[in-house]
């Protein structure tokens, strides 16, 4: 497992990403191979030692500086202790590393300990100024809006990146997406900016211009996306439309990756009998993950089945997950441990002909259950609640998976409340507390006539405990066509005046988040379809008692020009299937072209929605929305 520090009240996710950035990792590596065979004294004022050494391991020392008197004394980490910056003249290294993107300030402070050694800096590691945001301090976490696509175009299948400059709702001006684009063994293929210049503008990015603009060769692996010029937050975010090419009948959907590395992640489904599970192991880092340092258990037992194979930086690999458990079969559940080197991977269904995608999620290594939400008062009613849609049961089969998504979670003590589309209550199910190794699957089309959403929230009728992490995972299959979606998400506190802890989450500022800001695509033409967008949009209510939503849904045209607007309200508990081509003049659409989008707006309440593509044909995907 890499020791490495992702979050912290120090910025620890920000000294993570700037040393992990691809462009840095270059310089580190160089390092690495600079210190070899020399003993190296590290003077560490951030507490970045064990990151740096875990992801290059050549940097490993062998002693560690520190400034802080309190913290002189304390284990170091690689079986030693910290010692006082001020005996650093008298160290028994041959070279000394300040672990300082600030070479000017390093040299300036310990230019009287050196004793005639050599000093060296992350400098050599630093971005370039141009990629950086003037006037803010280098860790500053505007400098690394980062995350990485899975990014795929070959004979069977193409893919398309889609977002909207949500940035510019920040004051951002003349935005830059910068991307290196890794082919299956970590080579870069191509590296490029793609400039964003207009205010709320749409942003593609297609596979199959990029291999056409490049002249490259078909491939899969993964694209490092970089935002210069980012204001507001650090989350960069998308959706990632995925379908078949040359008679594959493929669609789905999956969104952007939590942009640091867990220890271990779940919602991941066993196979059906008839199903390929793969998943997509993609290294994140300029390290070799060493063979077995991967590993796939089924959920709630500690029975490791490894990856014995490495990975090399920036490797794509495809693991054939179900061949590790042969007989194991849904509704079962796998736990992957990734051991901190990747970040949110990707898997696939190969299922009858069609191929569909999804992501785990991250298991949290930092929750235990909390007694206080058993004991919720009454002004936050319900509390966590996970919504999501039942799709017309008369047309398609809708089931649930939950999943513990904390390694210290044993048991899930839960219900299904069941609502139609006018916010009416048509049933309630009670689960049961579910262990952690349980395999149950929930088909709500058996459980209602109507289409309209579900809840899943605590109920600790037979005991068991809450951590606020409630998962779960959503299936959905079209009768007919037998084209099958998923997608997974995690509980919030919906739509409360009270607030407990950082719940009801606000998209920007802090809790309550009482309004709504979410993107929608429009949709495309590939070369045998048009696929039109739409959204199942779910008005949430931990509480009885609030009013009808007033959500308004703004079209945009690509070059982010607002066009036509119309108004639709939810009532609470009740949903709306919003597809745009049926709320808006087929000659909008048009003038919004690929790349315009929806932007769903309320400011009296925060809604929570599902989108996807359907061609008209029975084909269709679906994922979580994100908004910003």
């Amino acid at each position: 497992m890499l020791d490495i520090r992702t979050f912290g009240p120090q910025g620890g996710n920000v000294l993570y990403k700037a040393l992990a950035h691809p462009l840095a990792a270059v310089a580190l590596v160089r390092m690495e191979a600079e210190f070899a065979g020399r003993t190296l004294a590290v003077y560490d004022p951030d507490d970045a030692a064990r990151t740096l050494a875990a992801l290059y391991p050549g940097l490993k020392p062998a002693c560690v500086y520190v400034h802080d008197i309190e913290q002189v004394g304390r284990p170091d980490g690689f079986g030693g202790t910290l010692r006082a910056l001020v005996d650093l003249p008298a160290t028994e290294a041959d070279a000394i590393l300040a672990l300082s993107f600030e070479d000017a300030k390093m040299r300036t402070r310990l230019k009287d300990l050196l004793n005639g050694r050599d000093l060296y800096t992350l400098a050599p590691a630093r971005l370039p100024d141009e990629m950086l945001v003037m006037g803010r301090p280098y860790l500053d976490k505007l400098n690394f809006a980062t995350n990485f696509a899975f990014f795929r175009e070959t004979n069977q299948f193409s893919c398309r990146i889609v977002t909207a400059n949500y940035w510019s709702n920040y004051a951002a001006e003349n935005l830059r997406y910068w991307m290196r684009l890794y082919d299956r063994a970590g080579k870069v293929l191509a590296q490029w900016e793609q400039p964003v210049t207009e205010a709320g503008a749409g942003i593609t990015i297609d596979s199959t211009e990029v291999r056409r603009r490049f002249n490259l060769p078909e491939f899969t692996g993964q694209l490092f996306i970089h935002v210069l010029g980012a204001r507001g937050h650090d989350v960069v975010k998308y959706a990632l439309d995925s379908w078949g090419t040359n008679g594959d009948p493929s669609l789905s959907v999956t969104h952007d990756a939590n942009a640091w590395p867990s220890v271990r992640y779940a919602t991941l489904p066993a196979p059906e009998q008839d199903e390929t599970l793969t998943v997509w192991v993609q290294n994140s880092h300029a390290t070799t993950i060493p063979a077995e340092g991967i590993t796939f258990n089924r959920m709630g037992e500690d029975a490791p089945h490894p990856l014995d194979r490495p990975v090399g930086p920036f490797e794509t690999i495809a693991v054939d997950v179900g061949a590790l458990f042969p007989g194991l079969h849904w509704p079962a559940q796998l736990e992957m441990r990734s051991g901190r080197h990747l970040v949110r991977p990707r898997y696939e269904i190969t299922q009858r002909g069609r191929t569909r995608i999804a992501h785990l999620n991250v298991e949290r290594d930092n929750l235990r259950p909390e007694p206080a939400i058993r004991q919720f008062p009454p002004s936050l009613g319900r509390g966590f609640l996970l919504p999501f849609p039942i799709l017309d049961p008369r047309r398609f089969e809708t089931f649930l998976q939950p999943n513990p998504m904390s390694e210290a979670l044993q048991s899930l003590p839960i219900r299904l409340d069941l609502f139609d589309e006018a916010g009416g209550k048509v049933g309630s199910h009670f689960l049961g507390n579910l262990p952690r190794n349980h395999d149950t699957a929930v088909a709500l089309h058996t459980l209602t006539d109507r289409p309209g959403h579900a809840d899943l929230v605590y109920d600790f009728r037979d005991g068991g405990e809450a951590d606020g992490w409630l998962h779960a995972l959503m299936r959905y299959r079209n009768r007919d066509s037998d084209h099958a979606a998923e997608t997974s998400f995690g509980a919030h506190i919906f739509n409360t005046l009270m607030t407990w802890r950082s719940e009801p989450q606000s998209y920007s500022g802090p809790p309550p988040g009482l309004t709504t800001r979410l993107f929608l695509k429009l949709g495309q033409k590939t070369d045998h379809d048009t696929l039109r967008s739409f959204c199942c949009l779910i008005h949430p209510a931990s509480i009885e008692g609030t009013e009808a939503s007033e959500t308004v849904l703004l079209l945009h045209g690509a070059n982010g020009a607002l066009l036509a607007q119309t108004t639709i309200r939810i009532a609470p508990n009740g949903s709306f299937m919003v597809r745009p081509h049926e709320l808006f003049e087929a000659a909008q659409i048009d003038r919004a072209g690929e790349g315009g989008y929806i932007l769903i707006r309320d400011l009296t309440c925060r809604l929570f929605g599902y989108h996807g593509l359907e061609n008209g044909k029975g084909a269709f995907s679906l994922d979580h929305m994100f908004g910003f």
